[in-house]
């Protein structure tokens, strides 16, 4: 058997030290985004000890971005988009041009190319999807206006994006030499370029649309899981590089798409949740391979613009972002989750970087530049969202009346966290007697307070809002949120605050059974084991006459 395997050596290498660095990050509360992008810099050529083979490296990131392109679209939806259009479209078209212009300010400065410049703006201007979407989900706020506006927002940005990345290389082929430049040259150039891309669109929306939603239900007839999931992922690159082959467009863009018609098939869900493993796989790949590009002596060289970089993400698009959503009206406590949610870059800049460094727009210092504002964004973000999260919180007003609790002896109570469709069956079995709910949502804490059910607004993570909760006085602390990592957590801030609290938590595998066992909890509701304990019973029940 060979010794001299550098596929092997680099996935191994990329994988593992991910792993660790990514742990340490978790460890340190931070996103494990970090992690993934330390260890690339561990094993790039910028850095004493291994070094991973560079364009290895490359192909296995090009895979990372066709699945990472694949969830995007899987999960695209145009029904939340245009549910928050009239503020997420202008809102992030108008962020993107501030962000943009930003950008080619400073690339001016420096003395870059306009091509540069619009790159190296474009770059800093989209949000990370998964820096954004942990921390809405940390803090229960997707289902909320304030996150449907975020997410919304966030479509709009990597819609932009998937047409700058169709779009530059054509400008830019356009304006070489070879082709003569000028506008003639361009506007043929663009005219080529968009005509492929329409004939893709039209070729994925007249046979794509009948022809993958088919494949996945027959596939899905045989039985088989494992021609399932090979079938979604051979849809998936499959798309991307027949795109690429046949119409000269982008892998991402042919990604998008396949992920976007796959969409509206009902085995949607079960596709995404069949290919999410290597899914999360090669999108570790991805992040290693940018980390290797990243050399950490600009921090050092250049720590003026490193800092103008992060100033342009975190302050600038903050600001642009604030001032927008306050003109459209909205109130305070969303334009500051709006601006700290954008105030990071992350996946299509790492994409961005990469094309204008190719496509020789971008000097190597802007794309360290980049990935520099990346990290020390991501880092930054945290920050921002615990300051949002302590002004929201001065702003709320006390829900439990003073009045209520007896000055001699506190009233006892049940705490239930999360008013889902099991905590609404839970609270429906109260009759709103001594229950306390702790829940984020609009939506939900005005139906609360129409049966007038005491309700707390927070995220029941956060000890503070379990003690406004009365949990020091709680005979049952019921957690009703799907979350088990979250829910974890909860109970383990619960025991803390009252070690006499009996805790019930719902649970959907015998792990987080564990989990939840392990931080607290004295008993665990598991679904699946509660509707075969229900199908015992009724075996034993008498037979219905003849």
């Amino acid at each position: 058997m060979p010794h001299h395997v550098p596929l092997i050596a680099t996935i191994v290498a990329g994988l593992v030290l991910a792993f660790i660095f990514g742990a340490i990050a978790n460890r340190l509360r931070l996103p494990v985004l970090v992690g993934y992008l330390l260890a690339g810099v561990a094993v790039g050529p910028f850095t004493p000890g291994y070094v991973a083979d560079q364009p290895l490296a490359n192909q296995l990131a090009e895979i990372g971005v066709i699945l990472l392109m694949f969830g995007v679209g899987l999960h695209f939806s145009l029904k939340d988009l245009m549910a928050v259009r009239k503020i997420a479209i202008p809102g992030a078209v108008a962020q993107i041009l501030a962000a943009t212009l930003m950008g080619m300010g400073m690339a001016t400065l420096l003395g870059w190319p306009i091509g540069g410049g619009v790159v190296f703006g474009l770059a800093l201007s989209v949000a990370s999807t998964v820096v954004l979407l942990r921390a809405l989900q940390e803090r229960r706020l997707i289902e909320t206006e304030r996150g449907r506006i975020a997410v919304g927002w966030l479509i709009v940005e990597d819609l932009a994006m998937v047409l700058a990345l169709v779009l530059i290389p054509a400008v830019t082929q356009a304006l070489s030499s070879d082709n003569g430049g000028g506008l003639v040259g361009m506007a043929g150039a663009l005219g080529m370029t968009l005509g492929k891309v329409a004939a893709f669109i039209a070729l994925m929306l007249i046979v794509g649309r009948r022809v993958i939603p088919w494949v996945l239900h027959w596939t899905a007839h045989t039985g088989s899981r494992e021609l399932f999931r090979l079938a979604v992922l051979a849809i998936a690159l499959g798309v991307a590089f027949g795109s690429a082959e046949l119409f000269g467009v982008s892998f991402a863009l042919g990604a998008f798409f396949a992920g976007m018609i796959m969409s509206e098939s009902e085995l949607s869900q079960q596709a995404a949740n069949e290919t999410l493993p290597l899914r999360d796989a090669f999108a570790v790949l991805f992040f290693v391979s940018i980390g290797m590009l990243f050399n950490p002596m600009i921090l050092i060289q250049h720590p003026l613009p490193v800092l103008a970089t992060l100033a342009i993400i975190v302050v600038g698009k903050s600001i642009a972002a604030y001032l927008i959503v306050r003109a459209f009206r909205h109130a305070t406590g969303t334009a500051l989750t709006i601006s700290a949610s954008l105030a990071q870059i992350g996946e299509f800049s790492f994409i961005l970087a990469a094309l204008g460094t190719d496509l020789k727009l971008l000097p190597p210092e802007g794309r360290d530049l980049i990935l520099a504002g990346a990290i020390l964004s991501i880092l930054v973000n945290p920050i921002l969202f615990r300051l949002v999260d302590r002004q929201t919180q001065k702003s709320l007003k006390p829900t439990l009346a003073a009045e209520e609790v007896a000055p001699s002896k506190p009233a006892s109570c049940v705490v239930l966290v999360g008013y889902g469709r099991v905590g609404k069956a839970v609270a429906e079995g109260f009759k709103g007697a001594g229950l306390v709910v702790v829940e984020t949502e609009n939506e939900r804490l005005d139906e609360l307070r129409a049966q007038d059910i005491k309700v707390v607004e927070g995220n029941a993570v956060k000890p503070e809002i379990l003690a406004e909760a009365g949990l020091e006085n709680a005979t049952h602390l019921l957690v009703a949120v799907p979350n088990a990592f979250e829910a974890a957590t909860i109970v383990e801030q619960a025991r803390r605050i009252n070690p006499k609290v009996r805790i019930i938590a719902r649970a959907h595998s015998d792990a987080e059974v564990e989990l939840l066992a392990a931080k607290g909890a004295d008993n665990t509701i598991m679904g699946e084991r509660e509707i075969a304990l229900g199908m015992l019973a009724l075996t034993k029940a008498k037979p219905r006459p003849a």
